[in-house]
């Protein structure tokens, strides 16, 4: 079993200067939901950001440490225009 926090080093290590949210659903250590935000998001669409997270997970999500992740990406800029 994969914890939150083991999820969000793992964004981390692939994205460093991402703020990193995650919630396990369901209780059971394979169903998440991850908040990011990051710079590298710039520019991206949002199919390429998600690419990038899952990039990140990659190994936990083929041995399916991780079954189901919901994803929400976000710029800096878009962060924070949603949290003002």
């Amino acid at each position: 079993m994969i914890t939150p926090d083991l999820v969000e080093a793992t964004i981390k290590a692939k994205l460093p200067d991402a703020q990193v949210q995650v919630q396990d659903l369901t209780g059971g250590g394979d169903h998440y939901q991850a908040v990011v935000v990051s710079s590298q998001f710039e520019g991206q669409s949002l199919v390429r950001q998600h690419q990038l997270v899952y990039e990140a997970l990659k190994q936990e999500m083929a041995s399916e440490a991780i079954h189901a992740l919901a994803l929400k990406t976000y710029t800096p800029a878009a962060w924070q225009a949603i949290n003002d």
